[in-house]
């Protein structure tokens, strides 16, 4: 029986790293950000988490004070079955999801989030002037729905360079997820619209094998 009390949130940005992932859950400041997160009223932690593959295309966009002027990671809102996003879903309540997407887009007040309306229609956009107002339907995984949110439109005339210190929570979570070696996270990334063509794709592969050592240290 399908289960909507419990649902899969899938990521592909930052929180592919799982300890930036739990400040949305437990509360607390991620390292590099300048925000401090309230966490969600239920503190319990995802019951599973495991890789994902994303048939949307991802791409940088805005100037995100958090993290210092530079980017954040969106999906073109429109699927694309050449699109190969790497991602990871999360196991956590329905609830936790809502309280999710409330501290994502710094939104105060009550909001609903009918997760049988979302995946009837594909998608659901939120009544709200925010980046992510678009919650995205992707299909199920042990009868569960997979949900994750992007803008509803492809933000063109707002491409912008992530910083350094997001794009490595990035590269730590492809590595930790996927295990990916240096030259596969370069492949990945330097193409991407944000990164190819401004001077962040330069640095690459230099931030890539930095952020690696580190980890393996």
């Amino acid at each position: 029986m399908r289960n909507f009390e419990r649902v899969w949130y899938a990521c592909y940005g930052s929180n592919l790293m799982e300890d930036r992932f739990l400040c949305y859950i437990a509360g607390g400041t991620p390292k590099g950000a300048k925000r401090t997160y309230t966490g969600c009223n239920d503190k319990a932690l995802p019951k599973a988490n495991r890789s994902y593959v994303i048939d949307h295309e991802l791409y940088f966009a805005k100037s995100s004070h958090t993290w210092s002027g530079g980017s954040a990671a969106f999906l073109k809102p429109q699927k694309d079955k050449t699109a190969q996003s790497f991602g990871k879903i999360y196991s956590i309540s329905k609830d936790q999801f809502i309280d999710l997407v409330k501290q994502e887009v710094d939104l105060d007040g009550e909001l609903s989030i009918d997760p049988e309306n979302v995946i009837r229609n594909g998608y659901l956009d939120i009544d709200a002037d925010v980046w992510y107002d678009r919650i995205l339907f992707l299909g199920w995984h042990q009868e569960m729905p997979i949900f994750s949110f992007t803008n509803s439109k492809f933000l063109k005339e707002e491409i912008n360079a992530p910083h350094p210190l997001y794009l490595e929570k990035i590269i730590s979570g492809l590595r930790e997820t996927y295990n990916f070696t240096s030259v596969e996270i370069i492949k990945y990334l330097e193409n991407k619209t944000g990164i190819k063509q401004h001077k962040i794709a330069t640095d690459l592969k230099q931030l890539v094998n930095e952020v690696l050592e580190e980890m393996n240290a």
